[in-house]
């Protein structure tokens, strides 16, 4: 069992994210209205923008953008059936890495629902 933990990921990367809220208050407001405006409903639904944000996670390989994006999708209440079929079409488009990266969302969704 792999001692990677997303809730330690995502809580050491909101502290750090807090600092640069501090320190480069326009550039972090700049980014938040971004995330705002491109994750709103839609065409494509909220649940959709966060399934689609998860797998440029998955396939960037990005820990916290996996953590994040996993924690949302539970909040707006992704099915792990919706998850899985997302992670699937990541391994796909990504091979081998991505498909590390699958488990890891697996792990998180695992973790966070627990």
């Amino acid at each position: 069992m792999s001692s990677k933990s997303f809730a330690t990921i995502t809580g050491d990367l909101s502290k750090a994210l807090g600092s640069l809220r501090k320190e480069i208050p326009e550039t972090m407001q700049g980014f938040g209205a971004l995330s705002s405006a491109a994750m709103k409903g839609g065409a494509l639904s909220e649940l959709d923008k966060e399934l689609l944000a998860l797998a440029i996670g998955v396939t960037q390989r990005c820990d916290g953008c996996v953590g994040y994006h996993v924690k949302a999708l539970i909040r707006l209440g992704v099915s792990r059936e919706q998850l899985m079929e997302t992670l699937g079409v990541c391994v796909y488009m990504g091979g081998g890495p991505a498909l590390m990266y699958a488990a890891e969302a697996v792990r998180a969704y695992d973790e966070f629902t627990a």
